[in-house]
């Protein structure tokens, strides 16, 4: 027997749940697929909020060839093999053959570039699905080929609409006597994953006995979830409340926390790709310039584990781990380019002060282009005071050193230099 979910998988737009801003009434996509010309396009959203089920409603609304790749099991010889196959379903001026692939972000770039020629030349239309930042996942060449769709996490009245519907046409739930009582536990577990919501009510129906009334309240919702904790986890399917609590135990400096949620995201299949990119973003937002080592640990971590793979690259990870959440925190260089980027939001293109100038040329240098610029290391320890900033702008503070070893040193050398202009 099919899942639930699979066996509620909606086959029109106008069955789809969620994601109105895109499918609802003369919304972008709706209004591109009812012309009847898609241009190739990423979805990108959490699990469970339909990126399959919309491209599948997609294809046979247009009743074009549909064929799927996952870039979990696919390599460029599959994506080749398809992109012929697709050739040969496409005459003269009919519309191109759909290709479907999901995880793309899981695609290398070698992979990536074997489409590009297929996409470029309208053999097919591209929809991947991603729950990575495509903008971070994809290669730039194909990105800027597709337009970019956001997909948001379900809300409560689509999630409580989907359970709702399961209950009343479901072949297999519709006959029984199911009461759902409270919805709180299955919508807070669900986590706005329609997919999960499903599991979870499957998981739960199960142990209604024959012929009885199976009322589903709270208390029972989470009795068994936890008694079936496993099967409730084995996909990894917390993925961001987990990629959550473990980036806020590093950053909380708790080593056993950490590898703890780090254990959890291993043991649920997480991609430990993932995790290290997650490493190296961290190492640099919250421990900075208390240890510039850190940002080195996690490249060599994200380099390390992509050489060896599991099972061994967890010991590297764990590594790596416990001496970023061991490691002196700061976050004033993600601090400062906040502040830096809200300035130049707020005064716009302010001119380059004219002794900063670039002079390649004798007109420049007529009108100072360059003049009086002071050379730093013509002077003792190759430094000299001199204007850096705007006009407008020049006594603005950006950097504050925060209170660790590391920029207590560099605050007493911006103050050694710059006397009052860094007095914190």
């Amino acid at each position: 027997m099919q899942p639930l979910a699979e066996r509620m998988r909606p086959k029109t737009l106008d069955d789809y749940v969620g994601q109105q801003h895109l499918v609802g009434e003369k919304a972008v996509l709706r209004r591109a697929v009812e012309s009847g010309r898609i241009p190739s396009f990423i979805l990108w959203g959490p699990p469970g909020v339909g990126k399959t089920t919309l491209a599948s409603i997609i294809a046979q609304t247009l009743k074009r060839p549909f064929h799927t790749l996952s870039a979990i099991s696919a390599g460029v010889k599959d994506i080749r093999e398809t992109i012929e196959s697709a050739k040969k379903q496409k005459f003269f001026d009919t519309p191109s053959p759909i290709l479907f692939i999901d995880e793309i972000h899981r695609f290398s770039k070698s992979q990536q570039d074997s489409l590009l020629g297929a996409v470029e030349q309208g053999i097919v239309t591209l929809i991947g699905a991603t729950t990575e930042n495509p903008s971070f996942e994809v290669i730039s060449a194909l990105l800027s080929r597709c337009q970019v769709y956001v997909l948001k996490p379900l809300e409560k009245d689509d999630l409580v609409l989907m359970l709702n519907q399961a209950l009343d046409k479901d072949l297999f739930l519709k006959n029984r006597n199911i009461i759902l009582e409270e919805y709180e536990a299955i919508l807070q577990f669900s986590g706005g994953d329609g997919r999960k919501l499903y599991n979870i009510l499957e998981l739960v129906t199960n142990f209604q006995q024959e012929g009885e009334t199976l009322s589903i309240t709270n208390e029972m919702v989470v009795e068994k979830l936890q008694q079936n904790i496993a099967l409730y986890d084995k996909d990894g399917e917390q993925h961001y409340d987990i990629i959550s609590a473990f980036i806020k135990s590093i950053r909380g400096s708790d080593p056993n926390a950490a590898v703890y949620w780090l254990a959890r995201m291993i043991e649920g299949g997480e991609d430990i790709e993932f995790i290290g990119r997650r490493l190296i973003i961290l190492a640099a937002e919250d421990i900075g310039l208390a240890n510039p080592n850190a940002l080195l640990m996690a490249n060599t971590c994200f380099q390390s584990i992509r050489a060896v793979g599991l099972p061994e690259a967890r010991i590297i990870l764990s590594q790596t781990v416990i001496y970023l959440a061991t490691s002196a925190k700061s976050n004033s260089a993600y601090l400062a380019i906040g502040e830096a980027q809200a300035l130049v939001r707020e005064t716009g293109n302010l001119p380059v002060p004219l002794h900063l100038r670039n002079a390649p040329t004798k007109l420049m240098k007529s009108l100072d282009y360059g003049k009086n610029y002071k050379y730093s290391h013509d002077y003792e320890g190759n430094f000299v005071k001199q204007q850096f900033l705007p006009d407008a702008v020049k006594n603005k503070k950006l950097f504050e050193p925060q209170p660790n070893l590391a920029e207590e040193k560099i605050r007493q050398k911006l103050q050694q230099d710059w006397g009052d202009q860094y007095q914190y």
